[in-house]
């Protein structure tokens, strides 16, 4: 009996999965020649008469392959915006891209204390650029409601996207990631609430707090939670938490 217990429960979880990865499109970005895989999601009820919030995702280095699926792991952002979307049915839209094995968001290491961005996205970076702005014009976004997240490797990945192109977005949360502080200035007026734990021993705190400090310093719209007693899993209680995301969908553009 216990058995058959523990098969049908099995059972069902591989359903709810199955059924959850359902709800995002599998979907291929080219261009010149090179592609990105990325999963979408739309609201059961899209309708192109309607404008709708596009929010983009990134991954951390785990999650890397070409399956175009272990992105939407739980606890990484899409699911819990997905769960968050159809609970309080807004208008919004997901997009989560996979970084190929072996490549970055952005070409720097996750371990030091700062790092330069480059003065060119590489060919991942590139490719997600052009994706958004591929999305923003065949589908009916509305482009004062724009948003960017992304943890470890993807928090980097956040920070160089917003770094790149600050006007494409109304707010953005990176988390356990880190940035160029020389590049404050160009954030100053983007919403940003910056999450970390305090014992990471993966990305180092010192990351988002010397982000936080450069943009408190121009006086940019800026917000920072450190997790006590945390260590590389600040993603958790951060997608997790409704209120987070409602302080999101809440920004928009002037």
């Amino acid at each position: 009996m216990k058995l058959l217990i523990s098969i049908f429960v099995l059972f069902s979880m591989v359903n709810v999965m199955k059924a959850n990865e359902l709800d995002f499109e599998f979907k291929s970005f080219e261009q010149n020649g090179k592609s990105l895989n990325y999963r979408l999601f739309k609201p059961a009820d899209f309708d192109k008469s309607k404008k709708y919030s596009l929010v983009l995702t990134l991954h951390g280095s785990s999650l890397r392959g070409s399956d175009n699926k272990a992105q939407l792991k739980e606890n990484r952002g899409p699911m819990e915006l997905k769960a968050y979307i159809k609970k309080n049915k807004l208008n919004a839209i997901v997009v989560s891209p996979q970084c190929p094995s072996g490549e970055r968001w952005v070409e720097t290491p996750w371990y030091g204390d700062s790092h330069t961005m480059p003065e060119k996205p590489n060919q991942t970076m590139t490719l997600t650029i052009a994706m958004m702005k591929s999305l923003i014009e065949d589908l009916p976004v509305d482009t004062k409601r724009v948003y960017a997240t992304g943890l470890s490797l993807g928090g980097f990945g956040c920070w160089d996207i917003i770094q790149r192109e600050p006007a494409l977005f109304a707010a953005a949360i990176p988390i356990c990631g880190g940035g160029d502080t020389a590049q404050a200035t160009t954030l100053k007026d983007l919403p940003i609430w910056i999450f970390h734990g305090d014992s990471d021993s993966v990305v180092k705190t010192k990351r988002s707090q010397d982000m936080y400090k450069a943009l408190k310093k121009v006086k940019a719209n800026v917000k920072y939670t450190e997790y006590p007693n945390t260590g590389h899993d600040s993603f958790t209680p951060t997608y997790n938490n409704p209120e987070v995301l409602k302080w999101l969908f809440n920004q928009v553009k002037e």
